[in-house]
């Protein structure tokens, strides 16, 4: 019997492995960390670009200011599902979490939490003083504005949140140009108009789950029509915040417009729309493409201004 149940340990080290290191990236919500790293390493490649300075030749300013923001939106995400260990399982989206299932305990999370951000913030700072300054402030407005205040309390809770959701574009930008600039600005204004529209379209698909969970988002609160003038307005006020980086050049501006313009006759679709679920799905996978051609066009266009 011994022999057999080592056997059966030895055959299930893999899928346990990999079940454990899946439930890890969960834990640290590595499709939000790997999302925001694209739109930091567009703020520090914005900065090259307009400070004129070589990369390869501070690639040290890389490493320190990737791997620490990684690690700060890791160790946010942590302290999130740290945080919601109460409303999780009552949420079809999030009672697969480790947290729920029992995978790692509160103590782990605290401590795997902590540490992340412990260690980012270190390494930002070594980067530049302003990156870490930023950082802290990326790590208050989403743990503590966010998290553990306005999620529960306020229909505005992601206005909010999408402050925290901008800021890693404004750490990248700070780590090569501390003084930061217009660009900076611009690409935390573009994150935080593109946040709202995306997340409530996501709000409406889980409507009912928010509502169960007792989390005031504003299609539980005000409904989906109010929802769709709500996602209205922050299309339309995305649309001239390309402007604000002429050094990209018209060829950028075309490409972010035409993405603009494609997302403002989506919204304008949701008010004569029969099926809100599979209206609400396509504009949230339309603002998932957003943002990646829009910061990759961002980077290409930087490298040939």
């Amino acid at each position: 019997m011994s022999n057999g149940r080592a056997l059966s340990a030895t055959r299930n080290t893999g899928p346990e492995s990999t079940s454990v290191v899946k439930d890890f990236l969960a834990l640290i919500k590595i499709g939000i960390v790997n999302s925001n790293l694209v739109t930091t390493f567009t703020g520090m490649w914005l900065a090259f670009q307009f400070t004129s300075r070589h990369f390869l030749q501070e690639l040290d300013v890389i490493l320190f200011t990737m791997l620490g923001a990684a690690l700060i939106i890791g160790g946010s995400g942590a302290m999130n599902n740290f945080i919601d260990q109460d409303i999780d399982p009552i949420m079809k989206r999030t009672k697969a979490r480790p947290t729920v299932t029992g995978r790692f305990k509160p103590n782990f999370v605290l401590t795997i939490a902590l540490s992340f951000l412990i260690v980012g913030e270190i390494l930002l700072f070594a980067a530049s003083f302003a990156a870490g300054m930023w950082g802290l402030v990326g790590i208050f407005t989403y743990v503590v504005l966010y998290s553990m205040w306005s999620k529960r309390k306020h229909v505005s809770n992601t206005v909010v949140g999408s402050i925290s959701g901008a800021i890693p574009p404004v750490i990248g930008f700070a780590a090569v140009e501390p003084a930061l600039g217009p660009g900076a600005l611009a690409l935390f204004l573009i994150m935080f108009a593109w946040q709202p529209p995306h997340f409530y379209a996501l709000a409406m698909k889980r409507t009912e789950e928010y509502r169960a969970a007792n989390i005031p988002m504003l299609p539980v609160v005000k409904g989906f029509k109010r929802t769709k003038y709500s996602m209205l307005f922050w299309i339309l006020l995305l649309l001239p915040l390309p402007f604000l980086l002429p050094e990209l050049g018209v060829g950028f501006l075309i490409t972010a417009t035409a993405l603009n313009l494609g997302w403002l006759i989506l919204a304008f679709k949701g008010f004569t729309t029969k099926d809100d679920m599979k209206w609400a799905n396509k504009m949230f996978i339309y603002s998932l493409n957003h943002m990646t051609i829009l910061f990759v066009s961002i980077i290409i266009f930087a490298l040939f201004s």
